[in-house]
């Protein structure tokens, strides 16, 4: 009983395709996710996509790319901060995000890890997500 009263409950958060999408080798059926996996996932496709990536929603995403490259100091922690923020409140309308951190954790190899606190907006029950930030582009190449 409880866990069919907890699907009814969770109904607002959402279901969709599973990001990456992929499908299931036995019947080859999408791959869908719900719930708080789906909200993650959204947020993780709003922070990944490049403003003008998508053909018909030119403005969605977060151009957290616009960012590669550039000096870590304080004004761009902040920079990034209002970008995170108003990227996802005009994108994932389930959560209120309530604060957004970025510590320095890798200066060598450009990595900033982004800490995203949120609510989601219908039961006040409060979340967090983690995002690597590579402000150097990887490569595989390697002197031997």
């Amino acid at each position: 009983m409880d866990s069919i009263e907890n699907k009814k409950e969770n109904v607002f958060l959402g279901s969709g395709w599973s990001f990456p999408v992929t499908f299931s080798v036995g019947n080859l059926q999408l791959s869908l996710s719900a719930n708080e996996t789906n909200i993650n996932e959204s947020i993780a496709i709003i922070l990944n996509t490049r403003k003008g990536e998508r053909t018909l929603e030119a403005n969605f995403g977060s151009g957290l790319q616009q960012f590669m490259f550039r000096k870590i100091d304080n004004s761009l922690k902040g920079e990034i901060i209002e970008t995170i923020q108003f990227s996802l409140l005009r994108y994932e309308p389930r959560i209120l995000v309530k604060e957004v951190r970025v510590a320095t954790t890798d200066t060598i190899n450009g990595l900033l890890e982004i800490l995203i606190i949120y609510i989601y907006k219908q039961t006040n029950t409060r979340h967090n997500y983690v995002f690597p930030f590579h402000l150097k582009e990887g490569t595989n190449l390697a002197k031997k």
